[in-house]
């Protein structure tokens, strides 16, 4: 009986040493050694004081920044431990309703602007810490946050096309912008009115 569980007793410690320290400490050194910035994180630090991540979005509700994308994550938005959609589908109406106020919540924050709101401002991503929003829906908001901050609205066109990402290699994906690197960018580029 000992000659069977002594070698099982040795293989299991030696796969998890293998699978449970090895390879992870392997990986994780070779991804901080090629991708730096990734696999810290991707986070943005300014003055010495982390502000954020590139790859979660946060909440923005002041008119004088963008806002990025509705959060489906409880207790609060963009809850990075209660990762998750809605789950509701489109003709739910609960779904229904939470667009329908979003969109006025929208149509009241920039009563002068008639444009047809982008899908992306009043639907939750599939994870719902999406940190990026469509060039449509930043160029949408871009006369209120003018407005609010006292500055001309080419002004801040031209921040957001600065800060327009294209597809990965061209092809992959739809052009982006990143939500806090864009505010942050607006923050530093002019004074407040």
């Amino acid at each position: 009986m000992n000659n069977l569980f002594r070698p099982a007793l040795v293989l299991f410690a030696l796969l998890s040493a293998l699978t449970g320290l090895i390879y992870p400490l392997a990986v994780t050194g070779a991804a901080k050694a090629l991708f730096p910035s990734q696999a810290a994180g991707s986070l943005i630090v300014q003055s010495g004081t982390t502000v954020g991540s590139t790859l979660i979005g946060q909440n923005f509700s002041d008119p004088k920044h963008f806002w990025g994308r509705p959060s489906a994550t409880a207790p609060q938005p963009y809850n990075a431990s209660a990762s998750g959609g809605s789950n509701l589908g489109p003709l739910n109406p609960a779904l229904v309703d939470a667009v329908k106020a979003r969109v006025e919540a929208l149509r009241a924050a920039d009563p002068g602007n008639t444009a047809p709101v982008p899908v992306d401002l009043v639907t939750a991503s599939a994870s719902g810490l999406d940190p990026d929003i469509s060039p449509a829906a930043a160029r949408y908001q871009a006369a209120r946050v003018a407005h609010v901050r006292g500055v001309p609205v080419e002004q801040v066109n031209a921040l957001v096309a600065s800060h327009t990402q294209a597809p990965l290699w061209g092809l992959l994906g739809e052009p982006r912008v990143n939500v806090l690197a864009l505010n942050l960018a607006l923050d530093g580029s002019g004074p407040m009115r």
